[in-house]
Parts: C-alpha cells; sequence; structure tokens
C-alpha cells in the first residue's frame, strides 16, 4: 500500500485541492461540539502552506441528499480554520459555478479557501465523471487526507484522482501505517476486542483477524448470538437468528486456528431496556431479561488479556455505554488499555466516542478517524480512496 506522500509532490505556487473529513457533529443551532477532525487535518494543511501551496479545501458535511440544506453549510468549519490558521478562510458557495475557479485561480501562494459541502451535488456519492472532472478543474495537484471517507468511492475521493497527480496527506499516511503494521507485523501477543450490537457488521472483520490474531474478546449485544450458537440461554437479548450458525462456524474455525476465543461468562441484565431498568448480574439470563453489559467476572478477564498484550485493537463497546448502569464494561476495558504498555489501537465509531466521553483518548496509542474505513482495513478490504493514489516510485 505504498503511495506517495504530500512530502514528494512539488506544492510551491501549485493549486492543490484536498479532500478533508470535515463532517464533525454539529447541535441543533449549528455549533461544533467536536473540533477533533478539523484539528486532525491541520498538519497536513499547515505544511501544505508553508510551502507555498495554494489551498482549495473539500469535505462532506452530514447527508444533506445532494440538496442545498443550510443546516449541512461548512460555514462553522470555515470558522474554525480561520481560528486555527490565524487567517481568512472563506467559504466558496459552489464550487461549479465559474467564480470558483476565479477564486481558485486568484488564490496566493499560502493561501486557501473551503468548497462548500461536496454533498449538496447528488452526484458525488456516485462517482459521476462529470463531477470529478468539473472538481479537478480547481485544482493542480490533488492530497488526499479523508481517512474516514475513503472506503467511498466519491467524487472528491477517488473521481479527481483519475485527472491529477494525487498522494496522501499525514493523517491518511499515519492510518494507512497503523493498520498495515497491525495486519503484517504486530507487536505480540495481538489482542482483538470486538463489541456492538450485531455479528452480521463484523463477520469479515472476525475472518480476518482469525488468521492474525492470539485472542478475540467478544461483547456487546453480538456476543448473544455466539451465546445462542453455543446453546446458552439469552433471554430477550439481542440474537441475530439468521446468524446463529455463522457464529458457531466462527466458533469452530478459532478453534481450529488455535486462537482464544472469549465470550462474556456473566451479564448485567435488565428487565427492560432503560436507564432506570432494574438489573442484576447472572451467570445465565433469565427468560425475559435482556443482558446489556459484560459483567465484572468477564471485566477482570478481558482486561487482564488486555493489559498483558503486545498491541490491542477495539471496534465497539462492551455494553450500553450511553446509559450509566450499563457503561462498566467498557470503562473497565478502556481503563485496561490506559494502564497497559501494549499498543492500543481503537477502531473509530462508538469505541472512539466511548474512550473520549470518558476521558481516556489522550491514554491511547491509536485512534481511527474513520469507523466504516477501519473496519474495512480489519476485514482485508483495499480502500478505494487509498488505491486511487499515485504510487510512490
Amino acid at each position: 500500500m505504498s503511495k506517495k506522500s504530500v512530502r514528494d509532490v512539488d506544492l510551491a505556487h501549485r493549486r492543490v485541492l484536498m479532500r478533508a473529513d470535515f463532517n464533525v457533529p454539529l447541535t441543533a443551532d449549528g455549533a461544533i461540539t467536536d473540533e477533533k477532525r478539523i484539528l486532525s487535518a491541520l498538519p497536513t494543511i499547515r505544511f501544505i502552506l508553508e510551502q507555498g501551496g495554494r489551498l482549495i479545501l473539500m469535505s462532506h458535511l452530514g447527508r444533506p441528499k445532494g440538496q442545498r440544506r443550510p443546516e449541512f453549510s461548512l460555514a462553522p468549519v470555515a470558522a474554525v480554520l480561520s481560528r486555527e490558521l490565524e487567517m481568512r478562510v472563506p467559504l466558496v458557495a459552489d464550487a461549479l459555478a465559474d467564480a470558483a475557479l476565479d477564486a481558485t485561480n486568484s488564490l496566493a501562494d499560502g493561501a486557501v479557501l473551503l468548497l462548500e459541502n461536496v454533498r449538496f451535488d447528488a452526484r458525488e456519492t456516485k462517482g459521476d465523471e462529470a463531477l470529478s472532472r468539473a472538481l479537478a478543474r480547481l485544482g493542480d495537484v490533488f492530497i488526499n487526507d479523508a481517512f474516514g471517507t475513503s472506503h467511498r468511492a466519491h467524487c472528491s475521493v477517488t473521481g479527481v484522482a483519475a485527472f491529477l497527480p494525487s498522494a496522501a496527506g499525514f493523517l491518511l499516511q499515519k492510518e494507512i501505517n497503523v493498520f498495515e503494521e497491525l495486519v503484517s507485523n504486530p507487536k505480540r501477543p495481538l489482542v482483538a476486542i470486538l463489541g456492538g450490537a450485531k455479528v452480521s457488521d463484523k463477520i469479515l472483520v472476525i475472518e480476518n483477524l482469525l488468521d492474525v490474531a492470539d485472542a478475540i474478546l467478544i461483547g456487546g449485544g453480538m456476543s448473544y448470538t455466539f451465546c445462542a450458537a453455543r446453546g446458552e440461554a439469552t433471554g430477550a437479548s439481542l440474537v441475530e437468528e439468521d446468524r446463529v450458525e455463522t457464529a458457531a462456524r466462527l466458533l469452530a474455525l478459532a478453534d481450529e486456528k488455535g486462537v482464544q476465543f472469549l465470550l462474556p461468562t456473566d451479564h448485567v441484565v435488565a428487565d427492560r431496556f432503560a436507564e432506570d431498568a432494574a438489573t442484576q448480574v447472572v451467570t445465565q439470563i433469565p427468560e425475559g431479561w435482556l443482558a446489556l453489559d459484560i459483567g465484572p467476572e468477564t471485566r477482570g478477564a478481558y482486561a487482564e488479556i488486555a493489559g498483558s498484550a503486545g498491541c490491542v485493537v477495539w471496534n465497539g463497546p462492551m455494553g450500553v455505554f450511553e446509559m450509566a448502569p450499563f457503561a462498566e464494561g467498557t470503562r473497565c476495558v478502556a481503563e485496561a488499555l490506559g494502564r497497559s504498555s501494549a499498543m492500543s489501537i481503537i477502531g473509530g465509531g462508538d469505541s472512539a466516542a466511548a474512550v473520549k466521553m470518558m476521558g481516556l483518548d489522550g491514554a491511547m496509542s491509536h485512534i481511527s478517524t474513520g469507523g466504516g474505513a477501519s473496519l474495512e482495513l480489519l476485514e482485508g478490504r483495499q480502500l478505494p480512496g487509498i488505491e486511487a493514489l499515485d504510487a510512490e516510485k
């Protein structure tokens, strides 16, 4: 996956079209609640500007479905960029208008502008060639620094790379390096912690990790499909009935490959899905009760294994961490990783949100900026946005 880096490109006096991931969370009144994705792009942005590049930034925000909806405007992002870069970052309303081309052509060396939400055009998510060409005319070189969208073959991710010299930004390069090392040369023992609601979301991940991991620890709602495959009582817990046979196959495959495959041995169960529900800790889930977190015995076992690992990759919470009575499993795993000397890789999405909510994000080795993209890399798949970039010579 050796791709040309932004360091390998002559940037001075050139229009640099850069795809960033500014898909930040907003309040109803348009305030950004987490600026991490913007701040993560700053090293590449600053490098381009320092090299005398004329920077044109593009990103999506939310799902406007091809309509110009003001609540999905990148105006709040432009304000944060202006503050951080200590220069005005104008927002260009229509990337396809002649005014946009004029604006990019008249940019000074070391100056920057931001194009409005690329998903205001319905053709963006379809990889439309005409739109890709229209965007490409705004730049002389293309830099992709949007790992979080690199699993999508969209115009601003893969389309423009077909018409411009291209390279990876620092953030994208770091993500590539972390996951390449994880799959090809991990520190041992390699432990994978997988949670979340559905087995169906993680089948390919598990299959791929069975070839590289020493242990796989399962939590969250998906664990109860595996419990059902073992013939254990699951009460009213979430079970994907159409995936029980698949879960049984994965359990057999783990045994065949000699991979330690752990399921919860005790559970925090509730009489209903609510924060104020009645709860109890059990080793066998009673009829009518649903398991919403791993129990204390399981937490201890998982924490011990994670704590003695050489490398841990974690994707998916251990329970319904948004509700206080069912957050301890996720917290225990996060704290164990925070104390451990193991390389800890958090695969974006809910795991990253949980670690941040618990104030433990600073204790992790790497928190991925892309949940879906990191999952596809863990599945052993190539990401279109990376594949489209020029190869390192």
